[in-house]
């Protein structure tokens, strides 16, 4: 909004000139998120504290999460907020990259309020029926996979991706596959961050750095010199989702201020999916669906312990009648704080995990 009536400006003053940089955009988008998130998660939490919506402890978990319960939940819509707002301020709004990120962390978010409304506030044990939730997850998925497929954003088409340390290598899907591939990485990428919030700025924290590390991505693949001189895709307009995960990361970060241990307030499902499913969209728009893997690694293997650990557990009953365990308890930040870990420590750990993984992914811009 600010691009559109003040870069026209600039042949009046100079000044003004700095509104057609990505890059400046992209910092007063993050600044404007952390601010907003500061200044309205008070009052939210008040109002959620208010009103009794407060997080339910699951009774199997680590003794230690007990004083959690009653801590305000549904914490999310600080982060929806300071996130589409700062993106509407300083994006630009003829970009229709930036268009489909906000419907998908709306839509996503959504959802989320939907299952903690129902959990909550009505007191449904169950919340939004888990396949049902999925559903429309993957009605998501496969409507960006369709719109994607009618409306091209990029002259390679929509079925290409890119693969991490391969040089001009894509994969090309065929469209009647892509829709379903689009489905599966941003439901994935919801459900896994999702699982990941279990403790205290776990989700929040890495989600922050997954948006940095996938906002630097969309500057060098939105410029045709960096794009050339790193060996990937160029995808004009790109550029603008920058502006977007600059808003994402500084909506968690300001977040993370009430969040961080001992939590203030929770984001529940109505962040948790939001947030997942952000990241997984800017994956597929970037056409960096494989590099998610990489970048997203924590929360990758928090999904992969919760598959693994109900499938042993089933085969186990089956073979040998009795349910076997791979973990002491499932998602994974959960296990090390069966060990004994402080959760402070699980949450810096992972945080250190986190940082690697984007390391890594920012490397594969290189090392091609």
């Amino acid at each position: 909004m600010l691009y559109r009536f003040l870069f026209p400006l600039a042949d009046q003053h100079i000044l003004f000139n700095v509104f057609q940089y990505i890059s400046f955009r992209a910092a007063g988008a993050m600044v404007t998120a952390l601010l907003t998130a500061f200044i309205i998660g008070p009052g939210v939490i008040r109002r959620l504290r208010k009103h009794g919506i407060g997080q339910v402890v699951r009774a199997d978990g680590p003794a230690t999460h007990l004083v959690k319960a009653g801590t305000p939940t549904m914490g999310g819509i600080i982060i929806l907020t300071a996130c589409l707002l700062p993106t509407l301020l300083w994006a630009r709004l003829d970009n229709t990259y930036v268009w489909v990120a906000l419907v998908v962390t709306a839509w996503m978010g959504a959802i989320g309020f939907m299952d903690d409304y129902l959990k909550i506030v009505r007191r449904h044990p169950r919340g939004l029926i888990a396949r049902y939730k999925l559903i429309w997850q993957f009605v998501l998925g496969l409507a960006l996979g369709g719109f994607l497929l009618w409306q091209p954003l990029s002259s390679y088409g929509a079925t290409q991706t890119m693969l991490p340390f391969f040089k001009d290598l894509t994969v090309v899907l065929t469209p009647a596959i892509f829709p379903l591939f689009v489905a599966i990485v941003v439901a994935g990428s919801a459900n896994t961050v999702n699982l990941t919030d279990g403790l205290d700025g776990l989700a929040t924290g890495l989600a922050a750095i997954a948006a940095l590390t996938f906002g630097a991505f969309a500057y060098a693949i939105g410029r045709v010199d960096t794009s050339a001189y790193l060996g990937v895709l160029y995808l004009n307009g790109a550029g603008e989702l920058s502006v977007f995960c600059a808003a994402l990361a500084g909506a968690a970060i300001g977040f993370l201020w009430f969040n961080a241990h001992p939590a203030q307030v929770i984001m529940g499902d109505t962040g948790a999916l939001a947030l997942g499913g952000a990241i997984g969209a800017v994956a597929v728009l970037l056409k960096s669906e494989f590099l998610l893997v990489i970048v997203g690694g924590v929360f990758v293997l928090e999904g992969l312990s919760v598959i693994l650990q109900t499938g042993w557990f089933k085969f186990s009953r089956r073979r040998w009648g009795e349910g076997r365990r791979l973990l002491r308890m499932a998602p994974l930040h959960h296990h090390f704080e069966k060990l004994g870990w402080p959760e402070t420590q699980v949450v810096t750990r992972f945080y250190i995990v986190g940082v690697i993984c984007a390391l890594v992914g920012l490397a594969t811009l290189k090392i091609r």
